[in-house]
């Protein structure tokens, strides 16, 4: 299973693909690939999904160079390209400081 190191590292050095809903996702939400890698820079996971669906998951919040800030919901298992899931924007209406749930 990926560490936190591990996801961190994939991130910035762009060791990553997209789920088809994450593929969708970033492109209606205009989220380019550097911006993700920028993520890395700064991402700390704020939730863990042991149990999840498919595969231990974790949520990851991290700033880009322009302070957008982003949500990258990845897949931990242990393969040469990091999952990621889903990613968005957190609403500020759901979020407290874009890492605690409201």
């Amino acid at each position: 299973m990926k560490s936190d190191a591990d996801v961190q590292n994939d991130l910035c050095d762009g060791r990553f693909e997209f789920s088809r809903h994450a593929f969708h996702r970033a492109a209606e939400r205009n989220i380019s690939i550097q911006e993700i890698r920028e993520t890395g820079e700064t991402m700390q996971v704020i939730e863990r999904y042991p149990d999840d669906k498919y595969s231990p998951s974790c949520l990851v919040l991290g700033y880009t160079r322009q302070k957008r800030a982003l949500h990258i919901q990845v897949s931990l298992l242990d393969v040469p390209l990091l999952k990621i899931i889903t990613l968005y924007e957190p609403d500020l209406s759901e979020w407290i400081d874009d890492e605690i749930r409201r």
